[in-house]
């Protein structure tokens, strides 16, 4: 059985994916040793999103910020189980700066489309979490596998839709779940996914032939 994936130089080494998940750990544990990480109010004083803070308060780096907070370990293990899987994927195939482009932007589109949603239904809510940046690298590899025979990095576009849609099953039959945020990281993450491999029939990213293990 062969999979595509083996670090063969250090340009291979997924730093970014493993810098993420490194300070999102370090964050939570930092949070954890001065309080309580699955209090609302003390995620807001750590810079969680909440909608009056944003609009009134203008307080926009919420946006930003609520993309490394998690509410218990949990949520934050979950969110650095999926992103470490798919990320050295993606951050292979894309390259570090591109990789970590789609990521932060993504997640500030789930953030984004989280707020609208906020504003549409008149309501607010405590929200955090890196799920809106991690569903945008689904997405990401979702768009380089649908414009490149189908596959990327050995996983299929059938699996990653698959992926996608069992992980949005899950938010909407589980309350608390932030589905807009995770619906929005998945487009932002698709959409630029879809841009860097169009430019990538222009430009070589890597410059590189895949690479397998047996």
């Amino acid at each position: 059985m062969k999979a595509e994936f083996r670090i063969k130089t250090r340009a291979d080494i997924p730093v970014v994916t493993g810098a993420l998940v490194g300070i999102n750990i370090v964050i939570w544990v930092i949070m954890e040793l001065l309080g309580d990480t699955q209090d609302s109010r003390y995620m807001l004083e750590w810079g969680a999103a909440y909608l009056p803070y944003i609009t009134v308060g203008e307080e926009w780096w919420r946006i930003f910020t609520c993309m490394f907070l998690h509410f218990g370990a949990d949520h934050l293990m979950n969110n650095m189980l999926i992103l470490g899987l798919t990320g050295m994927r993606l951050e292979h195939t894309l390259g570090h700066l591109r990789f970590g482009v789609l990521y932060l932007a993504s997640g500030m589109c789930g953030s984004l489309l989280s707020l609208y949603e906020e504003m549409h239904m008149a309501e607010a809510s405590v929200s955090a979490g890196a799920s809106g940046a991690v569903f945008g690298v689904i997405g990401g590899l979702l768009a380089w596998a649908l414009l490149n025979k189908g596959k990327v990095e050995g996983l299929s576009a059938k699996g990653l839709v698959g992926m996608a849609a069992l992980s949005l099953y899950y938010g909407f039959s589980v309350s608390g779940i932030d589905n807009a945020g995770h619906i929005g990281g998945l487009a932002g993450g698709f959409v630029l996914g879809c841009i860097f491999a169009i430019l990538s029939k222009i430009v070589d990213f890597r410059k590189r032939k895949p690479y397998t293990i047996d």
